[in-house]
């Protein structure tokens, strides 16, 4: 982290910024993976309607994604910035006033628009606004305000599970929704909006862009592959982390599971895989961090579900499996952000992200599908495997970004 004492103070503040709004909308998300089993005892839902209000988020979040870009690059990254922050809490915050499955429901896909939208904005702001020699560095290290963000979470889940009754218990874990809104303040103080985008703004007056411009045929191309790209990184992640657990459980019958050991340890290797990716994504290239994550990953997956594992050896393979599948997302912000012209940069990175978030989050369906016909493990080869697969192919087509300067306009 020695890198970030050479930050300048405009681009110490945009961290700040992006990292704590990351690691709060981290802890406001996945307070609910926590409350799920609680739910459906209060409430009498299945786990296919649990299921939903998981998918849901996701969905929206996509559309949330690209429609927060395509406004960012109309109205400014750090004015949209501040609208998803408050939309997602605000959102988050009623939650916790929900009285039935439709309530939830429909506040949880709202909530995805504005969770969907922080990263996609807040990940061209970190990019346009910290210098190339940084830029991965920074805008990777931001992706590890995730594990703090989750870690809260469960800290959160202990304290008032063991403080309050179940029914006031979950209610008030949404409640803590309210922080995000707090750092709003911080970004209108302290955040400016990038030199690039001033600039784009003044030729925007003399020339007609539109947001389908990534469909053009000059970007159409780096379009598809980054969407998936972005489509293998995430939907490896979701069938990995969705079922993994339950074939451990159910097909290995392995008890560690459960355990807050196993959390910690797969939370310890997340946050030190995003930070390892983002010293990796500046040392060696966009390209080669990708595909080394991708290799990682599928290392893992063949060590969980071939070999025959004790509860010990599981808990340490925790590690690497936490390591591997949060790291790959440490090269992506910033390979994203100098893949597309800064006329449409928040609208292509926005589209790319959340359109691979949106195929991906179909990923646990789909394994849960084949797993009838195959048996669990198979499918999680099968869909997890293929993407990490899919991420070597579209990188080797992609060209190598490190080091690239932005400009404003093209």
């Amino acid at each position: 982290m020695q890198w970030f004492k050479e930050l300048k103070p405009a681009e110490r503040h945009a961290f700040v910024a992006a990292f704590g709004g990351w690691a709060l909308d981290a802890l406001d998300f996945m307070v609910f993976t926590f409350v799920i089993s609680t739910l459906i005892t209060l409430w009498g839902i299945d786990r296919g309607q649990a299921g939903m209000l998981g998918t849901v988020t996701l969905l929206f979040s996509a559309v949330g994604g690209w429609c927060a870009g395509i406004l960012a690059d109309r109205y400014g990254r750090v004015r949209v910035l501040q609208f998803t922050i408050l939309w997602f809490s605000v959102c988050t915050v009623l939650i916790g006033f929900s009285q039935n499955f439709t309530q939830i429901f429909v506040l949880r896909a709202l909530q995805g628009l504005g969770f969907g939208g922080e990263w996609a904005v807040g990940s061209v702001l970190m990019g346009e606004i910290v210098r190339s020699e940084f830029r991965g560095r920074a805008v990777g290290t931001v992706q590890s305000g995730w594990a703090i963000g989750w870690a809260l979470a469960a800290l959160l889940y202990g304290l008032a599970f063991s403080l309050l009754p179940e029914q006031v218990a979950w209610r008030s874990l949404f409640w803590f929704g309210v922080l995000p809104a707090l750092l709003v303040l911080y970004v209108r103080r302290k955040v400016p909006e990038p030199a690039i985008f001033a600039e784009t703004q003044r030729l925007r007056a003399t020339r007609t862009v539109r947001f389908t411009e990534i469909f053009a045929p000059d970007l159409l191309r780096t379009t598809a592959l980054a969407s998936l790209l972005c489509t293998g990184v995430q939907g490896g992640y979701y069938a990995i982390t969705t079922w993994l657990p339950t074939f451990l459980k159910s097909e290995r019958h392995l008890s560690v599971l459960g355990t807050s050991g196993y959390l910690a340890v797969v939370i310890l290797g997340s946050f030190l895989g995003y930070l390892g990716g983002a010293w990796l994504t500046d040392r060696f290239g966009r390209r080669a961090n990708l595909i080394v994550f991708a290799l990682l990953s599928g290392a893992s997956l063949y060590l969980y579900t071939q070999l025959p594992l004790s509860d010990t050896l599981m808990l340490v393979l925790g590690f690497p499996l936490g390591f591997a599948a949060s790291g790959i997302f440490s090269g992506l912000g910033a390979y994203l952000t100098e893949l597309y012209p800064s006329r449409v940069r928040a609208s292509g990175q926005g589209f790319a992200y959340n359109f691979g978030r949106g195929i991906g989050a179909l990923f646990p369906t789909l394994v849960g599908y084949l797993s009838e016909r195959g048996g669990l493990g198979m499918a999680i080869g099968v869909f997890a495997g293929g993407a990490y697969l899919v991420v070597i192919l579209t990188v080797l087509l992609l060209p190598e970004t490190r080091g690239r300067e932005l400009h404003g306009w093209d």
